[in-house]
């Protein structure tokens, strides 16, 4: 088991508004430079002091917000495992699937079928669409529309 190290306390805050950056950018494609950037911090002592402060490293970190996030939407919205995919930041389902499956222990599939054999209604995706929750670009992409927040 890796032992953890102190990080120095002038910089947890840095590493706060890294980590809030990922928790509201999770849909996007997120680098380590840029991510770092938002740290202003070099990649490489950001990897290690996050991992310090979180006990993972920050792409793991932004992983398991996109699956938590996908979690979500296979539980409640009535939509495709490749829209849910596309949505929280993936560019593939076949490591969408992958990723998932090794987090939560099951497909993407069996995960939705298996909340909705317990009578968990879905939000339809029109109803989404319709009430502005979803908006679709004009390269056929789903977007979740959040509020702008303030701050990098």
């Amino acid at each position: 088991m890796k032992t953890r190290t102190a990080v120095p306390v002038q910089l947890l805050a840095h590493l706060r508004r890294a980590r809030d950056h990922i928790d509201r950018h999770y849909r996007e494609p997120l680098d380590l430079d840029a991510v770092a950037a938002v740290a202003r911090v070099s990649k490489y002592h950001f990897v290690r002091c996050f991992e310090s402060a979180y006990g993972e490293t920050p792409m793991r970190y932004l992983t398991r917000r996109r699956i938590e996030r996908a979690q979500d939407l296979l539980r409640s919205a009535n939509l495709t495992v490749t829209e849910i995919c596309m949505m929280v930041g993936f560019s593939s389902l076949g490591s969408f699937s992958a990723r998932f499956t090794a987090i939560v222990g099951e497909s993407p599939t069996a995960y939705r079928d298996r909340w909705a054999a317990r009578g968990v209604p879905h939000v339809p995706g029109c109803f989404l669409f319709m009430n502005g929750v979803l908006q679709k670009t004009t390269k056929g992409a789903i977007l979740e529309k959040r509020p702008a927040a303030d701050g990098p």
